[in-house]
């Protein structure tokens, strides 16, 4: 088991690769742990401090990590599946648990990340996961969605998209095309993962941006329409897909209350 470091940089293996990892707060013996979970271009750099935000807005442990392919870990073979979500969920998420020693867990997922955390939390019958927070979440694939992507796609090959990534991934290309390449695949339209919110069982708040371009109030309904637990949802107006950048002040505290809520049904 790794030790728990707050703030220095760690390295795992998953599956014979190496990801990079950070944690902050309190250790998975003294607290509830938080996992961070990124988006689809995202690592442990482009959290920015959010976690250590996040482990003093709630006195959880706080612990993120870069999916091979982004960040500092290993780059992965291109082109990615079309599952490749539903592959992180049931592949990663287990052994990165396990390789910290986390007891309880709120996964808190970010676009990509969130749906990855509502895969796992639908079908991993892992009963250490106590709560999710799912920011902008994908469940299906929308018109508006795919649209930006294919912009994203557009700013990486012909503005300076690619300049600015290559800051904080090691592999750039992969990075992108790993996740670009996937969704603009026509055989993506038809991706959806609605059947596992039937089978979450673990408390669930959801937060997304009013003017979140990758996705419309649809995927949040959907989450609280079929999700079996409790589901608090939260727009943010005059924001975007990152509420954790864009209104942070309330996303900190919409999951202050939340972790705490939590901790309250713990205790009782």
């Amino acid at each position: 088991m790794l030790p728990w470091s707050p703030g220095a940089p760690q390295t795992l293996a998953v599956s014979g690769l190496r990801l990079e990892a950070v944690c902050h707060g309190p250790p998975p013996s003294a607290a509830p742990t938080l996992v961070l979970l990124h988006e689809g271009l995202g690592c442990v750099a482009l959290w920015r401090d959010f976690p250590q935000a996040l482990a003093q807005a709630t006195g959880f442990g706080v612990l993120a990590y870069s999916r091979a392919g982004y960040g500092g870990s290993d780059p992965v073979a291109l082109p990615r599946p079309l599952d490749y979500m539903q592959r992180e969920a049931r592949d990663s998420v287990r052994p990165v648990l396990d390789a910290f020693g986390v007891r309880r867990a709120i996964l808190l997922g970010h676009s990509d990340g969130a749906s990855i955390a509502a895969l796992y939390a639908g079908g991993s019958g892992d009963l250490r996961v106590r709560g999710l927070i799912l920011m902008a979440p994908h469940v299906f694939t929308e018109p508006q969605g795919l649209a930006a992507i294919a912009e994203a796609k557009r700013a990486y090959e012909q503005g300076n998209l690619r300049e600015k990534l290559a800051k904080y991934h090691a592999h750039v290309d992969v990075a992108f095309r790993g996740w670009n390449d996937a969704w603009l695949d026509p055989g993506f339209a038809a991706w959806n993962i609605e059947d596992c919110l039937d089978y979450i069982r673990a408390p669930t708040l959801v937060i997304q941006g009013e003017d979140d371009a990758y996705g419309t109030a649809r995927q949040v309904e959907a989450v609280a329409a079929r999700s079996y637990a409790p589901v608090e949802t939260q727009m943010i107006p005059a924001c975007g897909h990152a509420p954790h950048l864009e209104a942070r002040d309330p996303t900190l505290a919409a999951v202050a209350e939340f972790c705490a809520r939590l901790s309250r049904i713990e205790a009782a």
